[in-house]
């Protein structure tokens, strides 16, 4: 495909096939690579450093590339859709998980922290795919506790229910560039109860009072996901600061349009500065 371009094309590679280009072949091209993570297999560095810009989907893995390989590149995180507030319920009970079942985003994790909880005292709706790692899925399920279900994946109205419908987002993973879902219910002032992996800090960020929207435990640690929890379903003071937080964090999230002018920007100057120099 590549080899059809005519020279000069402006062409956008995901950061998922990237390794695969061969660099020897593309330098008649003007390659810009959208990098979600840094993989660290072999040809990732020699791609993104023959590339003419790399654009990221988060600071963190900004960071990582310049860290990693000494390769800039522009960040241009997740645009989020404004969302009615949600309710939230008296008891907070209402966990949500919005992430496929695959061994990265840590629902054995979560299985294991809900396992350590009262039974009857909270309900956790996990939604996402359960066919993109089946083994693993099916021995999710088949450990979880009463209370934890799994919908798969949901979208629209049905995704927008769930979300209506949720007192927390628990994110457990042990790996996360970015974590759109964060967003997605800090726009809806649901706070979040994540990991310190990689990007999700970044992503659940501050309050304008520097206050955190949500709670952040190491990764695969189900004793510390219990004991966030257990703070989270008992004391009603920390949700509602948890919840007051996640409302003005909402304030400060930025849309697609956003995303899209970083990109762009990125675009137009790789265009510019090859059509000026040819």
């Amino acid at each position: 495909m590549l080899d059809a371009l005519p020279d000069g094309a402006l062409v956008v590679v995901d950061g998922l096939l990237a390794t695969g280009v061969p660099v020897d072949r593309v330098g008649r091209l003007r390659l810009v690579v959208l990098a979600h993570m840094v993989f660290g297999v072999p040809g990732e560095r020699e791609v993104l450093a023959a590339a003419d810009a790399v654009i990221t989907t988060s600071e963190w893995c900004k960071r990582h590339l310049a860290a990693t390989y000494g390769v800039p590149a522009t960040a241009a995180p997740p645009g989020v859709e404004p969302a009615p507030v949600t309710p939230p319920s008296v008891a907070g009970s209402r966990l949500l998980c919005v992430a496929a079942v695959v061994p990265h985003k840590g629902h054995d994790v979560l299985a294991g922290a809900l396992a350590a909880l009262p039974v009857g005292g909270w309900s956790c709706l996990c939604v996402g795919s359960l066919e993109r790692e089946p083994g693993f899925a099916g021995e999710v399920r088949r450990t979880a506790p009463a209370g934890m279900r799994f919908a798969g994946p949901l979208v629209g109205a049905d995704l927008e229910a769930a979300y209506a419908d949720a007192d927390l987002l628990v994110l457990p993973s042990r790996a996360d560039s970015y974590g759109m879902v964060v967003t997605e219910a800090l726009a809806r002032g649901i706070p979040v109860l994540a990991t310190t992996a990689q990007g999700l800090p970044d992503t659940l960020g501050r309050a304008p009072d520097g206050s955190r929207p949500g709670m952040l435990v190491p990764p695969g640690d189900p004793a510390a996901l219990a004991a966030a929890l257990r703070r989270w379903l008992s004391e009603p003071s920390a949700r509602d600061a948890l919840r007051s937080s996640a409302l003005m964090r909402r304030t400060t999230l930025t849309g697609w349009p956003e995303t899209a002018t970083l990109a762009s920007d990125v675009l137009s100057t790789v265009a510019m500065r090859e059509s000026t120099s040819r």
